[in-house]
C-alpha cells in the first residue's frame, strides 16, 4: 500500500500579495504568516480541515516580515524585517496577541532569518549586513543582545539554526558557505573550526536533526549532509586510507616518533 498525501480543507488565502515566511507553533494549532506587506496573520489551525483568521494582524513592523519563529513554550512570536529589526509577541492568547518590549535593533540591514534555541532564552538573527546576533529573551518583554555580533561570512546571512541540543548554532549566506558557532555560552560565541564550503550558490536553509547532523540547501539546487561527530569522521577517513601510511614513510617523514599508525 503506498502513502498518499491529501489537502487538507480549504486553501488559506490571505491577500498578502506574496508571503514570506510561516511557522507553526509546537502545539501546531497555530499558524503564524510573515507577509511582504509587514503584517503578521495567525490563523487557528485546531480543525485543519477548517482554518479560522485570530482577530486582527500583528503590525509595528514598517517594511517586509521576512521570518517568523515561535519560541519552544510557544508563548512568543519572533518576526524579522526589512525594517531592520527585530520584534517579540506575547501569542500565550493567541486571539489576543501583545507586542514585548522594544523592538530590538542593532542590524545595519534586513534581518533575513530568526531562531529560537531549544530552552527558548536564546534567539538567533541573520542579517544583509553578513553578521548574526544573539540575544537573551529569557525575559521577552526585557530583550537584550548577548555579546557582539558573529561575524565571518563576507556576503548575507539567509538562514540560522540551533541544534538540538543548543550548543551549536549553523548560519548560512550568500557567500556559498555554512559557519558553525559554538553558543555553549552564548555571550561568548565562538566560531567552530572552517566555514564549510562546496556550494555553488547561496546557501538558504541549514537545519540539524536530532543525532547532530546537518544538512544544507541552496540556490544552486542541491542538498548537503554533513556529519559534525568527529569520531564518525575520523571512522571514515581510517576506512578510507587505512594501511597507506606504512612504517617506512612514518620513518621518512616523522622520523622523531616512533610508528605509530593514527587508524588501526
Amino acid at each position: 500500500m503506498s502513502a498518499r498525501t491529501t489537502a487538507l480543507g480549504r486553501q488559506l488565502v490571505t491577500g498578502m500579495g506574496r508571503v514570506m515566511s510561516v511557522g507553526f507553533s509546537p502545539d501546531g494549532r497555530t499558524l503564524a504568516v510573515a507577509g511582504w506587506d509587514g503584517l503578521i496573520p495567525l490563523w487557528n489551525l485546531t480543525d485543519p480541515a477548517h482554518p479560522v483568521p485570530f482577530g486582527q494582524h500583528l503590525t509595528g513592523h514598517t517594511g517586509a516580515v521576512i521570518s517568523v519563529r515561535f519560541s519552544p513554550d510557544g508563548h512568543t512570536l519572533a518576526s524579522g524585517s526589512s525594517d531592520k529589526t527585530i520584534r517579540l509577541w506575547n501569542v500565550t492568547d493567541p486571539a489576543s496577541p501583545v507586542p514585548l518590549g522594544r523592538p530590538l535593533t542593532g542590524h545595519t540591514g534586513l534581518v533575513l532569518s530568526v531562531a529560537f534555541n531549544p530552552d527558548g532564552h536564546t534567539l538567533a538573527s541573520a542579517g544583509y549586513d553578513s553578521t548574526v546576533r544573539l540575544w537573551n529573551v529569557a525575559d521577552p518583554a526585557h530583550a537584550k543582545p548577548l555579546g557582539p555580533p558573529l561575524t565571518g561570512h563576507t556576503g548575507a546571512v539567509l538562514t540560522v539554526a540551533f541544534s538540538r541540543d543548543g550548543r551549536r548554532l549553523a548560519s548560512g549566506g550568500s557567500d556559498s558557505t555554512v559557519r558553525l558557532w559554538n553558543v555553549t555560552d552564548p555571550a561568548r560565541a565562538q566560531a567552530v573550526g572552517q566555514p564549510l564550503t562546496g556550494a555553488y550558490s547561496s546557501v538558504e536553509s541549514v537545519a540539524f536533526n536530532r543525532d547532530g547532523r546537518l544538512v544544507s540547501a541552496g540556490a544552486d539546487g542541491v542538498i548537503r549532509l554533513w556529519d559534525l561527530n568527529a569520531e564518525h569522521a575520523a571512522q571514515w577517513i581510517c576506512s578510507t586510507t587505512r594501511n597507506v601510511l606504512t612504517p617506512q614513510q612514518w620513518h621518512k617523514y616523522i622520523p622523531q616518533l616512533p610508528y605509530a599508525p593514527p587508524c588501526p
